[in-house]
């Protein structure tokens, strides 16, 4: 496993939990040697006791090798990361990078997998490399990609509802299959396709799924003008199996390692081919605009923002996780500042990853010490931690009973009638 982020470092642990021998690679020489003590660069609920047992079972290893895990070994995940470029194309240097020390090392036939998401035509770039570079040996390429959902990754590579095999031959099938054995055997449902429609099929599930965020946010506002409730009308939509429930649910916007990327990728792949993704560049515009609306909904509720300080609960881009990355968060903590107020911001795991961006906000201990003097209360992101808050001893700590909820965990009935001044997404 070539790569030892999020998706290398998961994926490794989990398919040494299958029985197979895993080795992760990585040239951070400090990230492998905390991985050998044991300690885990980022937060996943599991993770820990997963690559623990593994450890001791003698399945799993870090190394900063890449030429003996190579040598060492049939099938070889690529795994590292893809950031955007200034015009939205992902870089894949890192993974030529790859390409290249695999042609040097290759010692027999190779099964080579990218799990890191690739635009369609990486799959044939990498072979290019290796054929130039090493003609002595077969090998394979395979496009496997990953449907990872950051805070239960765990569960959903144990229980997928999916597998795509994206090959050219019969023999690397098979070797993929028999990796995944274990979900084989509990009928997980095989997709078997060229590495072109393998490549395709990631960017094409995020860009349908950050359309239904983008869809339900304009919703919100269509309700918010009318006078109608967004959680009746996503219900109702959601009752209809041709649409389903999920990810509709209104907020400041989709965030994270994925949807902003892939979305962005989604459009760049489009033009490379003379064509405009309507839909993709819509569904990222009206992102944008989501997360300016917030800010708006806050002033509207809170009134002018200057020389106030607000409480922020939650910094992550979604609960479970310490990812701020493209987090809305603090999107909507950036124009709170720019608005003139300060911030003082509570999260259960992301408060280190954010301190490098934002020193000057105050980090408070709990969610009732972020409310401690502050002029309004923001609930920015859904941990459960923040879904029954003691609203008697909110309200003692703030100078006005006022919450702006962009998650709609709370009933606006309930908080009004409590005394609150109250604004959710999309609520009457």
């Amino acid at each position: 496993m070539v790569g030892t982020g999020y998706v290398g470092l998961v994926t490794g642990a989990c398919l040494a939990d299958f029985g197979m021998n895993v080795v992760c690679v990585d040239k951070d020489e400090e990230k492998i040697a905390a991985l050998q003590s044991r300690q885990i660069p980022i937060y996943e609920p599991g993770l820990k006791e997963i690559v623990a047992r593994n450890e001791r079972a003698g399945r799993l290893r870090f190394t900063t090798d890449l030429k003996s895990a190579i040598e060492d070994s049939l099938a070889i995940f690529i795994a590292v990361g893809t950031p955007p470029n200034p015009d939205g194309s992902p870089d894949l240097t890192f993974v030529r990078q790859v390409a290249e020390q695999i042609a040097e090392h290759m010692n027999g036939y190779k099964v080579v997998v990218t799990k890191s998401t690739v635009p369609t035509g990486t799959g044939k770039m990498i072979e290019q490399i290796i054929q130039e570079k090493n003609g002595r040996h077969e090998f394979s390429v395979v496009s496997n990609p990953e449907f990872l959902r950051e805070g239960s990754a765990i569960s959903d590579f144990l229980r997928p509802d999916r597998i795509i095999i994206g090959a050219a031959d019969a023999r690397a099938v098979e070797v993929l299959k028999e990796i995944y054995g274990p979900l084989y055997l509990i009928e997980t449902p095989f997709l078997i396709t060229d590495v072109a429609s393998a490549e395709l099929i990631k960017y094409a599930s995020n860009g349908f799924l950050a359309v239904k965020i983008s869809f339900i946010n304009e919703i919100a506002r269509l309700c918010e003008l009318m006078g109608a409730d967004v959680h009746d009308v996503a219900k109702g939509m959601g009752l209809d199996q041709r649409i389903g429930s999920k990810f509709l649910h209104p907020g400041p916007g989709f965030g994270g390692s994925c949807f902003p990327k892939d979305t962005s990728a989604a459009a760049d792949l489009a033009r490379q081919h003379g064509y405009r993704f309507h839909i993709i560049e819509a569904t990222v515009r009206v992102n944008a605009e989501t997360r300016r609306r917030m800010v708006q909904k806050i002033v509207e509720t809170a009134g002018p923002l200057a020389g106030k300080t607000a409480g922020v609960l939650g910094l992550s881009f979604k609960p479970e996780t310490d990812d701020i990355r493209e987090s809305p968060a603090l999107s909507v903590v950036a124009g709170i500042l720019d608005e003139g107020a300060a911030v003082r911001a509570f999260d259960p795991a992301a408060m280190e990853n954010t301190k490098a961006l934002h020193p000057e906000l105050h980090y408070a201990r709990d969610a009732y010490d972020c409310a401690d003097g502050a002029d309004f209360l923001v609930l920015a992101t859904e941990w459960n931690e923040f879904r029954a808050l003691d609203l008697q001893r909110l309200a003692r700590l703030l100078k006005s009973k006022t919450m702006i909820d962009l998650r709609n965990v709370y009933d606006p009935a309930e908080m009004r009638a409590a005394g609150w001044k109250y604004a959710g997404v999309g609520r009457r």
